[in-house]
């Protein structure tokens, strides 16, 4: 065991706590003395809610050695801090990854350039052909008068003359307007199609898009500043502030670590493939299986129960890493893990990504352009969930064959 085998149960998860509570205390620090800086207080909130949930993490992994009743609070508590926190930067995540993704599908395809038309091949002139042009050309002539006096009838003889024949439909088209190119796709029309009516649609569904995820982010950062400036803030940091000199053990913990701390890991990673083997890794295994994409399409209940089992995985793959950290006090993970955890965590921003996108499409009395717009925003990003649980399932199949027996 990396923290060596005279260590308690205690010593080992009493020194992790100290460590992660000096962290979040640092956290609090840089906040307050970030001021106006923008980029050092969102720095200083992701340092805190990372520390935040590695403390309820191991809170939560290790309860059997430690206090209860202490133990469920400050989970509960810190678990209220990191949900308030995070809720700003994933505003901020989600308008970005949905603009992108509007401007990516936006583009029109490029129009291939016309095939080049040959030149008509010339005509071999006889021997003496300047005369022979000058007769040819003159028969024509006469047999046109020829034609034109016979159609006119009586006209020709000095009666009625017709000017309507001979200013007919067809010589006014083609003498007064310019010749223009008919259809779609002429370039004075607008642009017509799948990608065309995208692009006319796609402006004003980033800008409604824009407008929503703005508001909601200008209100998580309301409430974060609420919320930091409270006092049932300043009760979680004097609780961590505790923690990182003392923290309440069970009377258990005076145990060996090596024989206390497998225990509850154990049961952390137990829940981890439970939940594994209860997703559609066989239908995952295959890309572009549709699944993602017909389930998104449902009610917003079908889709959230779709993608409750694949959240809660991510949530019971952190508690995982979370545990095996307790055991590397150098802070190395499980590279599987990571690499499956940001699997997980591009899952649930696409999926969150997909239901704005949905919400956004349901505002009544939008043109329809933008519907049509939003509802291939909507379809791309539930491409992305889908790939996401591809990514998941080929990382932890892999893995699960190395470290088959």
């Amino acid at each position: 065991m990396p923290a060596g085998d005279r260590l308690t149960a205690g010593e080992v998860l009493a020194g992790y706590l100290h460590a992660r509570a000096g962290d979040f205390l640092r956290g609090v620090r840089l906040y307050d003395e970030s001021g106006a800086d923008s980029a050092a207080a969102e720095s200083a909130a992701r340092s805190l809610r990372g520390s935040a949930r590695r403390i309820g993490g191991a809170l939560h992994t290790f309860r059997p050695l430690l206090d209860p009743g202490w133990a469920d609070q400050l989970v509960t508590e810190l678990g209220w801090l990191t949900g308030t926190l995070a809720q700003e930067q994933a505003c901020a995540n989600r308008l970005h990854r949905l603009m992108g993704a509007l401007a990516r599908l936006s583009v029109p395809a490029p129009v291939p350039a016309p095939a080049p038309v040959p030149a008509p091949a010339a005509v071999p002139v006889p021997a003496g052909g300047g005369r022979t042009g000058r007769e040819r050309g003159e028969r024509a002539e006469r047999g046109g008068r020829t034609e034109r006096q016979t159609a006119a009838g009586p006209s020709a003889r000095g009666g009625f003359s017709a000017p309507a024949a001979a200013s007919g439909p067809s010589d006014t088209s083609s003498t007064s307007a310019p010749s223009r190119p008919s259809g779609p796709s002429g370039p004075s029309g607008p642009p017509s199609g799948p990608s065309g009516t995208l692009t006319v649609g796609a402006s004003r569904a980033g800008a409604l898009l824009e407008r929503r995820l703005t508001l909601a982010r200008t209100r998580a950062h309301s409430a974060a500043l609420q919320a930091l400036g409270s006092s049932r803030f300043h009760a979680v940091a004097d609780s961590v502030a505790v923690l990182a000199s003392e923290v309440p053990l069970a009377p258990v913990a005076s145990a060996p670590a090596a024989e206390l701390l497998p225990g509850p890991a154990a049961y952390a990673e137990r829940r981890l493939l439970d939940a594994v083997s209860a997703l559609p890794l066989t239908r995952a295994a295959h890309p572009y299986n549709a699944e993602a994409l017909v389930s998104g399409l449902a009610t917003t209940a079908d889709g959230e129960t779709q993608d409750a089992p694949w959240h809660h995985v991510r949530q019971l793959l952190r508690l995982h890493r979370y545990a095996q950290e307790v055991w590397c006090p150098a802070g190395t993970a499980d590279p599987v893990l990571t690499v499956a955890g940001q699997a997980l965590d591009r899952h649930r921003d696409a999926a969150e990504a997909a239901a704005a996108a949905a919400n956004a499409a349901r505002t009544p009395r939008i043109a329809p352009a933008t519907a049509y717009a939003l509802g291939v925003l909507h379809a791309d990003q539930r491409h992305e969930v889908e790939a996401a649980r591809y990514a998941f399932q080929r990382v932890w199949q892999e893995a699960a064959a190395v470290n088959k027996p």
